[in-house]
């Protein structure tokens, strides 16, 4: 079977730098499958990046490399990070994209070599060590160990008596408003509220209400979701990430 690296940036597909960092792994390691997660985050959205990373990466076999690169630190004293758990690798700046993996991951710290473009050490520095990863080397050959690194975890779900306080924590490129509340803590007919506007009891999916309704509903990633049925929640309620959701 092919080696498998996931790749997730704010790179977008207009210039060159997601090609150039293909071409250093391809080059690297031949044969590998390259699966690109997204290259559509937001410009130096660290938070967003974390939110899909920590979705996505538990889909992919044991065994894969997962390359992760919204960087607004880079080429200064941040460190980079390599990291494994559960049989899987990562390589991240050190600036709380991984703060989803468990605290019993190992990570590394790597050198910078010199020559590396300090403007683009995703090309330099972190496609050199996925590709020694996905080849089989130990963590212990591309970096020395590390123990306080960085976390800044996602929000946390919180109670007020019997009412679930949570937030919009990521906004899909539909406008649905993804919240950190898991839809399996909702009681049936509890009525959700976003940011004071009432929404509703939990549906099933997008066609339970009529076109341009807004509905409330499991999402694929097991927490309550606020859309608009061929429409942008986000628009019409004008509310993004950060936004209390309450159930």
């Amino acid at each position: 079977m092919a080696t498998l690296i996931t790749l997730l940036t704010d790179f977008g597909s207009t210039d060159s730098y997601v090609g150039e960092v293909k071409g250093v792994l391809l080059s690297q390691v031949h044969g590998a499958a390259l699966v690109d997660i997204t290259h559509q985050v937001p410009p130096g959205d660290v938070r967003a990046a974390q939110y899909i990373l920590s979705r996505v990466w538990h889909r992919f076999p044991q065994g894969s490399v997962h390359l992760a690169v919204v960087d607004p630190g880079v080429g200064t004293d941040r460190r980079v990070l390599a990291a494994s758990t559960a049989g899987h690798f990562f390589v991240a700046p050190d600036n709380g994209l991984l703060s989803f993996l468990p605290v019993d991951a190992h990570f590394v710290g790597l050198p910078i070599p010199e020559g590396a473009a300090p403007t683009f050490q995703a090309r330099d520095v972190f496609a050199p060590v996925a590709g020694q990863l996905a080849l089989g080397a130990p963590l212990s050959h591309v970096g020395h160990p590390v123990t306080a690194v960085y976390r800044s975890p996602l929000p946390a779900l919180h109670h007020d008596g019997t009412v679930l306080i949570g937030e919009v924590i990521y906004v899909d490129r539909f406008g649905t408003l993804i919240s950190n509340i898991p839809g399996e803590e909702v009681e049936p007919g509890v009525r959700i509220k976003v940011g004071g506007t009432e929404i509703g009891a939990l549906a099933r999916t997008f066609g339970d209400v009529g076109r341009g309704a807004l509905v409330a509903f499991v999402g694929s990633g097991g927490t309550v979701e606020i859309a608009v049925r061929d429409g942008s929640a986000a628009r019409l309620l004008g509310v993004g990430v950060g936004t209390e959701v309450r159930a």
